[in-house]
């Protein structure tokens, strides 16, 4: 008896280690590809798997509140290997879920290098037209490779199209002079005490902001020059150059901080850091990713109150990044709809964040695993978070003018008013939306358990 094909999962990130995950969970055989470190790319600086290459932050881990922290909680139901691995190496971040980002990369990579249906293969793929490889997802995120774009470009016959995104810069704990800087999380949320809070008043304020608009920032290169920005993740002198006020209504704001180092009063502006590992040596700059020089960095940032003698562990940086206009290239299941042996999954489908990703990652592997058990996938609810996004991704979002998109409550369909009382207030409809997303999650799991003990079944007929 010929031995079973395997899967093949290109790309090693948080969305193509998801699904490797859920496929050898479902018992099917999977060969990972990861080009890490044999080649690098302009923003990873190892080569373990899952490696987080911006912020160590999975955002807002409030299930009733944020759709977000709603997908945290419906991948733990759905036994996330990157919800799992986040969990355990949780660092304070207030209402958000923040990671030591080196003790969850290894954790990732220490599950799926031990599982015995996952065999890591260190090498790059440049084509997709592989024979004897009869499923394939493609999860190379916002760096993949020119020839493996080509070959993407080649299948669908879309331009792919491109932004930047921005890393911010992180400081090592003990430059930071806490005579002028002080822990607080904004309305003392979390463990109330969480980030660091480097205050500005308001001619310090002002200086800053001039000071971006003047300072120099990396050259692009011809090609990249039409590249737009993702909203989501401006650098920061972008969004100081849209009005003076824009960084204090933004990642500047002070509401919800008082300094004790100034009676209490409410700063003008405030730059806030987040743990970034478990030994609490590093915090990174949260909002301030960047595309200015090294040597400006240093000397803006140092001009920030508490911040006068800071070393760096990393500074800011720039990268290219990749994604295909998916409503039209991809079906509902995420395969190409030119060539169905192929499925994409993580941040090249539009979506965009950490969770998104591994969300997307882990439906690709289940739909995998359910084509090769044989298997019809059953599509997540629209009303659930991670059907909501799904479905913006696959059939919901216009393809004249789709953008990668974060998990929000707007992809959610609306209440459908057989409420009594009707629900009135933002965050009582959030919590009506996340009610309704746990019951119809919960009727999902079902029949997704009910298809699985019925393939069995006739598995075990058919055996007889």
């Amino acid at each position: 008896m010929s031995k079973p094909q395997p899967v093949h999962v290109i790309g090693g990130g948080l969305a193509g280690s998801e699904a490797a995950w859920q496929l050898a969970s479902a018992g099917v055989p999977v060969l990972l590809h990861e080009m890490r470190p044999q080649r690098s790319t302009p923003a990873h600086q190892s080569g373990t798997l899952a490696e987080l290459v911006c912020s160590n932050s999975f955002r807002s881990d409030e299930a009733d509140a944020n759709a977000v922290g709603l997908l945290h909680e419906e991948l733990r139901r759905l036994s996330s290997l990157i919800l799992t691995a986040a969990d355990r190496h949780r660092v304070p971040a207030g209402s958000a879920l923040a990671v030591d980002r080196i003790g969850f990369s290894t954790e990732v990579e220490a599950a799926l290098a031990t599982h015995p249906l996952v065999t890591i293969i260190r090498e790059e793929v440049a084509s997709l037209g592989a024979a004897g490889w009869p499923s394939v997802i493609v999860a190379t995120g916002p760096l993949t490779t020119p020839l493996l774009a080509q070959a993407l470009q080649g299948l669908t016959g879309e331009d792919s199209l491109a932004f930047f995104d921005a890393i911010a810069p992180i400081v090592h704990r003990h430059s930071i002079d806490f005579t002028k800087a002080w822990f607080q999380s904004r309305y003392d949320k979390g463990g109330g005490n969480d980030y660091i809070n480097c205050p500005l008043d308001r001619s310090q304020y002002e200086t800053f902001v001039a000071a971006l608009g003047a300072a120099e920032t990396i050259p692009f290169k011809d090609w990249e020059r039409d590249t737009p920005y993702f909203e989501g993740c401006l650098p920061i002198e972008v969004m100081a150059e849209r009005g003076r006020e824009t960084l204090m209504f933004g990642p500047m704001k002070p509401v919800g901080l008082a300094n004790p180092h100034d009676g209490g009063r409410r700063p003008y502006a405030v730059l806030q850091l987040r743990q970034d590992n478990a030994l609490a040596t590093l915090f990174n700059m949260v909002g301030f990713q960047t595309k200015l020089k090294h040597a400006e960095q240093v000397r803006l940032f140092r001009s920030i109150p508490g911040l006068e003698q800071a070393e760096f562990a990393r500074l800011g940086g720039i990268h290219r990044n990749l994604f295909v206009n998916s409503p039209r290239v991809l079906d509902e299941v995420l395969r190409l709809r030119a060539d169905r042996r192929i499925r994409l999954a993580g941040q090249i489908t539009g979506c965009e964040g950490y969770v998104e990703s591994a969300a997307i990652g882990l439906l690709a592997g289940r739909f995998a695993a359910d084509e090769w058990h044989g298997r019809t996938p059953v599509l997540p609810p629209a009303t659930t978070s991670i059907g909501a996004l799904l479905r913006h991704i696959t059939t919901g979002a216009v393809a004249a003018t789709f953008q990668p998109m974060n998990a929000n409550f707007g992809l959610f369909p609306p209440l459908d008013g057989s409420s009594s009382p009707p629900v009135k207030g933002k965050a009582n409809r959030r919590q009506a939306l996340s009610a309704r997303a746990r019951r119809d999650m919960e009727h999902w799991l079902a029949a997704m358990g009910a298809v699985c003990d019925g393939a069995a079944e006739t598995a075990a007929a058919a055996d007889r």
